[in-house]
């Protein structure tokens, strides 16, 4: 399947296709989508193990109100929606990306409240990250420290060939794939940032998913990210190459789109 065929037309005209690499080897395999019948003979052709060994195994919802997660790790289950972006999406993060699924799933059921009490916020960054991250990875951590200071003009203008040659863009996010199918102006994902060396950098496209799984699981397993504001935000038609329009400099100086930063952090500067 070619996603800048199948989805709106709209996906083809700004080239958020480009940000579809991580799941393109399962998007190859997949003759229609999200069809349920394909994304059961691809999961059972590349299966997923929890660390107890059982298998992760991809079901209809059920009707018990068993919590998704205890669902997941008790039983190995994880309940899908028939013919549903949303959820084809997660099953595709499952095999792109198994030891960060792992690591969230267990965080989150290591972070359950009792019965009836509040949500944490270790559980909502959790949530925020499986739903909308992005790994960002930079041989230059100067290139990071633009993007961590709201520095757009600076980083994706000033420092444009840079940013094409020595960063990559990693999406995680199964909810924000769905979003890129149809994008849309204002679009942002919750970045981990991560600096790597060039060698890291060059290596092909499965050695990388499989170098960043393996990083940032045990980030996601620590105490890095405990609230969703811990992550970065990253207006996603902003990277080079995402949408024409981004050609022009002035692209940049739209605020509602590409924020000054949090006021928290401004005062702090």
């Amino acid at each position: 399947m070619n996603v800048a065929c199948d989805a709106p037309a709209s996906l083809e005209l700004n080239g958020a296709s480009s940000l579809f690499w991580p799941v393109q080897r399962w998007l190859d395999e997949l003759p229609d989508a999200p069809a349920s019948d394909s994304l059961r003979t691809l999961t059972a052709q590349y299966p997923v193990a929890l660390p107890d060994g059982r298998p992760v195994r991809f079901v209809s919802p059920q009707a018990d109100g068993m919590p998704y997660e205890c669902r997941l790790w008790e039983r190995g289950e994880v309940e899908t929606r028939p013919d549903n972006w949303h959820d084809f999406f997660n099953a595709l993060i499952w095999l792109s990306f198994p030891e960060t699924k792992r690591a969230i799933t267990a965080a989150h059921v290591a972070a359950m409240q009792k019965p009836g009490e509040q949500r944490n916020l270790r559980r909502d960054a959790l949530t925020h990250f499986d739903e909308c991250g992005i790994v960002v990875l930079a041989s230059d951590p100067t290139l990071l420290d633009l993007l961590r200071s709201f520095q757009w003009q600076s980083l994706f203008v000033e420092r444009r060939q840079d940013v094409i040659a020595q960063m990559r863009f990693m999406i995680f996010g199964h909810a924000t794939y769905e979003a890129l199918l149809n994008p849309f102006r204002g679009l942002t994902a919750k970045a981990i940032l991560l600096p790597v060396t060039p060698v890291f950098l060059r290596q092909d496209s499965g050695q990388l998913l499989a170098a960043v799984d393996a990083k940032i699981a045990p980030i996601l397993a620590g105490d890095t990210f405990i609230r969703p504001r811990d992550f970065q935000p990253l207006p996603l038609l902003g990277i080079p190459g995402v949408t024409p329009d981004n050609e022009d400099p002035a692209y940049y100086t739209d605020t509602r789109q590409f924020r000054p930063g949090r006021r928290s952090d401004l005062m702090a500067a």
